[in-house]
């Protein structure tokens, strides 16, 4: 004959394999956290032009966790002449300026802002000094910024360009190429023979920065 207490051992073991057997079964009601939002970060940060900053992509879900979304996520710039990004969120500073970053993943989406600044400017410089050209062709130049305690800048999309002849006045025929360096000049057929200046002219904290070159036209 079973005692009470066998028989209460055996209840409570049947109750704790009950409720086992329940919490299993009804796992399977309860669904993974959903994403609710992504926050993109660092939030509004300011780097130098040619210098590059890792984004993440923050996911907000449902249940109030967090976390860093590293895979699925597609990240794009709103102006790539200004800051690119590559699809791991590595933001490079192509020229001065503010774009929104922006990381998505299906129909969720966050964005910050970034602003590219170039400090420190001392200078720039045209390269090459000349150049020669006949009427009706093209040619190349770049200009770069000398900045204060670091290497050289490539400033040359984001610089002002223009062309001038002797008696200072522009010259309507030779036209560049925006947003591309090197930079293309262009002539045509009907540019005078003679001999141009060519101005760069960049502004940088409030400072504007000019260098010039000669373009010759045959």
């Amino acid at each position: 004959m079973v005692s009470v207490k066998r028989k209460l051992q055996i209840g409570l073991s049947a109750t704790a394999l009950l409720s086992v057997a329940m919490a299993v079964s009804c796992r399977g009601f309860f669904q993974d956290p959903q994403l609710n939002s992504i926050t993109v970060g660092p939030q509004n940060a300011t780097i130098q032009q040619g210098n590059t900053l890792q984004m993440a992509a923050i996911g907000n879900f449902d249940d109030g966790s967090t976390k860093t979304l590293s895979s699925g996520v597609f990240w794009s710039s709103d102006d790539t002449s200004v800051a690119d990004i590559n699809t791991g969120g590595l933001v490079t500073g192509a020229a001065p300026g503010t774009a929104n970053i922006t990381a998505s993943q299906g129909a969720i989406t966050g964005t910050t802002a970034i602003t590219i600044a170039l400090n420190n400017v001392t200078a720039i410089t045209i390269s090459p000094n000349t150049q020669n050209v006949f009427a009706g062709g093209t040619t190349t130049f770049t200009a770069a910024a000398t900045v204060s305690g670091g290497p050289p800048v490539d400033i040359t999309a984001s610089a002002t360009w223009t062309a001038t002849n002797t008696g200072g006045t522009t010259e309507s025929t030779i036209s560049f190429s925006p947003l591309t360096s090197p930079v293309i000049v262009t002539t045509t057929s009907a540019t005078p023979i003679g001999t141009y200046t060519i101005t760069a002219t960049y502004v940088a904290n409030s400072q504007t920065f000019t260098d010039t070159a000669t373009l010759t036209v045959q």
